[in-house]
């Protein structure tokens, strides 16, 4: 580390102060970030209405932070390429559309996850 970069714990409230604003954001400018966001506040409160088991309800809220996490990482990635270029460029293309793979699958993953916990809890 050098002597210009802070150490110990002043390093650790800048950290937080640049992911807040990254959260802030992204909530004021990603429409499906806030969707998802409003369904976590719903669905990690009915985790715990749905499963008695600790590690069920751990599955059900880790599969929504999962989905938060993919979000931002594609947000983040479809920033950069706009960085580059608005011009059309088939490997921009493709990064964005890997991007949204990500998110798809991670909400194929939540919904699995949640079905399972789901139909077993009430079937």
């Amino acid at each position: 580390m050098t002597d210009s970069q802070p150490g110990g714990i002043r390093r650790i409230v800048r950290a937080t102060s640049f992911s807040a604003s990254g959260l802030r954001y992204a909530w004021a400018t990603e429409a499906a970030f806030r969707q998802e966001c409003v369904l976590a506040c719903f669905l990690i409160p009915a985790a715990f209405w749905v499963s008695p088991s600790a590690v069920e309800r751990a599955l059900m809220i880790g599969v929504c932070l999962l989905v938060l996490i993919v979000e931002l990482v594609n947000s983040a990635i479809e920033a950069t390429i706009d960085r580059i270029g608005t011009d059309r460029h088939d490997l921009s293309g493709r990064a964005k559309d890997l991007g949204s793979a990500a998110v798809f699958v991670s909400l194929v993953l939540a919904v699995t996850v949640w079905l399972m916990v789901g139909l077993e809890r009430f079937l």
